[in-house]
C-alpha cells in the first residue's frame, strides 16, 4: 500500500483544554472524511473509522492486515447511538449496561442494519461498547458518529497500550494517532453475546464472569474460549493474536521447572527470554532476558503490562520465550486467554 502521512496529536486526559479540544476536532474531521485514526481507550489503543462507511472500515482491515471475515467492535459515546445500531435488546442486557458502561465491556447485540457490512462481516449481530476514557468519548462525540475500532496494531501482533506501540506498527498505514498516554487496564474488553437466552462470554477481559453474574444472574462461557475446534463468534478471536516474533511456550510451574526449561533451551544455544508474574531470583539471573510483569502474581498488574512486556522480547532479540502462568480467575482469565493465544496453545514439556 502507498505510505500515508500519519498525523500525531498529543492531548491531555483533561480534554476540556482549548489545545486538546482543537486537536480532537482535527482528528474527528479526518474520521468524518473517511480516514482512519488511532485513539486511546481504557483497555488498549483502538483504530477508529466511521462505523457507517464501508470504504472507511475497509481501510482498517488494509492497515492492520486483518482478514475481512473478522468483525469489528463499534465504539459509542451514548446509549442513543446503541439504539441506532441495535434492535431488540434482551431484558438482561439493561442491568449489564447500567452496571458496566462506560467500561471494558462489549455487547454482541442484534444488528439493526445501520452499521457498514464490513463491520459485521456478514453476521446478523453487531458488537458495541462504550469506552471509559475521556479522549475516546470526546473523539466519538466530536466525530458525531460511532467508530468501528479494533486494536490499533498489525494483525497478530501484541495489542498496543501506548501511542508509541501504534506508531511502531502503523506509521504510514493510517491517517493519524491521538496520543492520550498509556492505557489503564491493558487487555481488551470482555465480549458478551446478548443474542442468546442468557449472556455468553465470547472473550474474557476487564469485566469478569463473577462481575457479570452479580448483576445479570447465570452467565455462560463460549466453548471456543477454551477449545480451538469451536469457531469463535467474537470479534478479535478468529485468528492467532498477540504473538511476539519469537516462539512463546507456557510453563506450568506446578509440574515443570522454569529454571530447567531455561537451561534446556540455552543448551541448544538459544537466547532465552522469560515472562514472570512474581520475582524469581534464580530464573531472573539465569535467563538471557527476563521481564517481570507483576508483583506476586497480581492479575491486574499483569493485565496492564502484558502486551508491552511481550513487545519487549522483540526488542531484546530472544530466540524463545518461556512464560509462567496465572490462575484463570477474574482478570487473570483474560491474561491467560491472551497468553494461550500468543503461544498458539504451545506448552513446554520436559524432554524425555
Amino acid at each position: 500500500m502507498n505510505l500515508l502521512k500519519t498525523a500525531f496529536w498529543s492531548v491531555e486526559n483533561d480534554v476540556d483544554s482549548e489545545e486538546s479540544v482543537q486537536k480532537i476536532k482535527e482528528a474527528a474531521e479526518v474520521i468524518r472524511q473517511g480516514g482512519v485514526v488511532a485513539f486511546p481507550t481504557e483497555t488498549v489503543y483502538g483504530l477508529g473509522a466511521s462505523a457507517f462507511k464501508n470504504d472507511a472500515c475497509q481501510r482498517i482491515f488494509a492497515a492492520k492486515g486483518r482478514p475481512a471475515d473478522n468483525p469489528l467492535i463499534v465504539h459509542i459515546c451514548s446509549e442513543k447511538q446503541l439504539y441506532e445500531l441495535s434492535a431488540d435488546l434482551p431484558s438482561y442486557a439493561f442491568p449489564i449496561i447500567e452496571a458496566f458502561w462506560p467500561g471494558p465491556l462489549s455487547l454482541v447485540v442484534p444488528d439493526a442494519g445501520a452499521a457498514a457490512s464490513s463491520v459485521t462481516a456478514g453476521l446478523d449481530s453487531v458488537a458495541v461498547r462504550m469506552p471509559d476514557h475521556p479522549v475516546a468519548l470526546a473523539l466519538i462525540e466530536q466525530a458525531g458518529l460511532p467508530l468501528a475500532a479494533p486494536s490499533a496494531n498489525r494483525s497478530g501482533r501484541p495489542s498496543p497500550t501506548t501511542a508509541q506501540h501504534v506508531w511502531n506498527d502503523l506509521c504510514g498505514r493510517i491517517h493519524g494517532i491521538v496520543d492520550g498516554g498509556p492505557t489503564g487496564i491493558g487487555v481488551e474488553s470482555t465480549v458478551v453475546d446478548c443474542t442468546q437466552s442468557r449472556p455468553v462470554i465470547l472473550r474474557p477481559g476487564g469485566i469478569s464472569q463473577e462481575d457479570l453474574e452479580a448483576v445479570a444472574g447465570p452467565v455462560d462461557i463460549d466453548p471456543a474460549v477454551q477449545n480451538d475446534t469451536e469457531p469463535p463468534r467474537s470479534p478479535g478471536l478468529k485468528y492467532q493474536h498477540y504473538a511476539p516474533e519469537a516462539d512463546l511456550l507456557l510453563v506450568d510451574r506446578a509440574s515443570q521447572s522454569l529454571a530447567e526449561a531455561v537451561r534446556y533451551f540455552q543448551a541448544q544455544e538459544k537466547k532465552v527470554g522469560v515472562l514472570l508474574f512474581a520475582h524469581d531470583e534464580e530464573v531472573h539471573t539465569l535467563a538471557d532476558y527476563a521481564k517481570l510483569c507483576s508483583d506476586r502474581y497480581n492479575a491486574a498488574q499483569a493485565a496492564k503490562h502484558l502486551f508491552a512486556s511481550l513487545r519487549s522480547f522483540d526488542e531484546a532479540g530472544v530466540d524463545i520465550i518461556l512464560s509462567e502462568t496465572l490462575e484463570p480467575k477474574g482478570i487473570g482469565a483474560a491474561v491467560m486467554n491472551r497468553l494461550v493465544k500468543a503461544a498458539g496453545r504451545q506448552w513446554y514439556t520436559t524432554p524425555r
